[in-house]
């Protein structure tokens, strides 16, 4: 299926290119997120007339992307797991966890937005993790898990 996209999509394409996707991946990713348009005769002259607008847009979130980024950028924050002697701990450290530690420092952030590189965080101790606001910014957050014991 070829879409117009609205907006930068990571390994995809940049604003206003017209790319071909699978079916299933334009109808239940891009269209629903407002990230793509059926590439249409009618959708391309209605982007071309609003490119403007969609690019100041754009430019806008990446703008409030770098701002957060800025402040994000070498933060620390402490998550408190149940853990035995051996600093393993029981279960783990997800992204959503972080992304909740996040909000609740004043940063708004969505679990997706949270890069654990290694996977879920099993250990206690001191792990760096990246946060990207958008594709073309990252944020390096660390994470301090506190091990508890009962």
């Amino acid at each position: 299926m070829q879409v117009i996209l609205l907006e930068k999509v990571l390994n995809l394409g940049n604003l206003g290119d017209v790319v071909k996707v699978k079916d299933g991946y334009a109808r239940n990713f891009l269209i629903p997120t407002k990230a793509a348009r059926r590439a249409t005769e009618a959708a391309i002259k209605e982007f071309e007339a609003r490119r403007a607008e969609l690019e100041k847009a754009a430019a806008e979130k990446l703008a409030a992307a770098q701002a957060l980024a800025e402040k994000m950028n070498g933060r620390t924050v402490h998550i408190t797991q149940k853990a035995g002697v051996d600093g393993r701990l029981f279960g783990s450290v997800t992204n959503a966890d972080v992304a909740d530690a996040l909000n609740r420092i004043d940063f708004k952030v969505v679990k997706a937005q949270v890069r654990l590189t290694s996977g879920p965080i099993k250990t206690v101790g001191e792990h760096t993790v990246t946060v990207v606001p958008h594709t073309d910014v990252a944020a390096e957050v660390k994470v301090v898990v506190i091990g508890e014991t009962d």
